[in-house]
């Protein structure tokens, strides 16, 4: 597209949280700004997800953030959405695609205190809040003696509640709290070999329609390939493993070079079984070595915990 194009107008799909809005209104200065002929207009879109006041894996998990989302895509009611990539299920509604993953955030977990307390400094018993199997799991693995408690709501909701439910420490995604400038609350960042972060944490994937050429283009100059290249490689590495926000299921890709680094992990919801793992590989064979590295984690012991947790369910 160019300036000589006659005006177009793309219509985004969103969720209306502050942390979506502010990502949202991102990408559609950045889509205007490398496409002058086009215009970005929001269109608010509510979620299952923003409905409901109960953990995520105990109804559905990923998709319940962007299913309404994808539905108005299919509908042709909006041209594009902007997900947090971690929100995303392992499998695309036929119809749709990843267009474009901007360049990744910072992909860690930041533990947030009140008096500015370090992990190591929380007393024993102290409660934590999080409403993510992956961090609960971790979390008790590294301090059994910790309470975790189930914390929901929007990002500003939760920050809310570590005084509101007299909490020690809750866990937030260190991406949100930099796009919303908030990282001076940060009292100490869990580096990925501590706290393995979710699939696609700290990236926004941008969804449109498999056959909207004209969105191809508008986006290409947002797409970051390195970004690209590791979310793929967590995605092929989740689907291969079958799960979502029901199961401990983290990994963070990272391009190095001509190299593709992964590490990834299983754990059981009470973090007394982990396996852990870490592949390396050309990053050509991204896809490849997600699917590997989830076949190494099934064999040592993986398959038996995601088994243990479904019967659960």
């Amino acid at each position: 597209m160019s300036a000589q194009d006659k005006k177009i107008e793309l219509r985004l799909g969103t969720r209306a949280s502050l942390l979506a809005l502010c990502q949202a209104n991102w990408v559609k200065s950045r889509v205007e700004e490398q496409n002058p002929a086009v215009t970005v207009n929001l269109v608010h879109i509510k979620t299952t997800g923003d409905k409901i006041d109960t953990p995520l894996f105990k109804v559905g998990g990923k998709g319940l953030f962007v299913k309404e989302i994808e539905e108005a895509l299919l509908r042709d009611e909006v041209d594009l959405a902007v997900h947090s990539a971690k929100d995303l299920p392992a499998l695309i509604p036929d119809g749709l695609t990843l267009m474009a993953f901007p360049e990744r955030e910072d992909p860690r977990d930041a533990l947030i205190t009140g008096d500015g307390k370090r992990f190591s400094e929380i007393p024993p018993g102290g409660k934590v809040g999080t409403g993510s199997l992956r961090r609960q799991a971790q979390l008790l693995n590294l301090r059994p003696d910790l309470e975790v408690v189930p914390l929901r709501g929007n990002l500003d909701t939760r920050l809310k509640k570590l005084s509101s439910l007299k909490l020690d420490a809750i866990i937030l995604a260190s991406a949100g709290l930099r796009r919303m400038c908030w990282e001076a609350r940060v009292s100490e960042y869990f580096e990925p070999e501590v706290m393995v972060p979710a699939i696609g944490q700290g990236v926004l994937a941008i969804e449109g329609r498999k056959a909207d050429e004209r969105i191809y283009q508008a986006l290409a100059p947002l797409n970051h390939l390195p970004t690209q290249i590791s979310v793929l490689a967590e995605r092929a590495f989740l689907k291969r493993l079958g799960g979502g926000c029901q199961v401990p299921i983290a990994g963070l890709a990272k391009v190095e070079g001509e190299k593709l680094i992964f590490i990834g992990l299983v754990a059981g919801v009470d973090g007394k079984k982990v396996v852990k793992g870490k592949v390396e590989g050309p990053w050509g064979k991204n896809e490849e070595l997600g699917e590997r590295l989830a076949e190494e984690l099934l064999a040592k012991g993986a398959e038996g915990i995601l088994k243990e947790v479904y019967k659960k369910e």
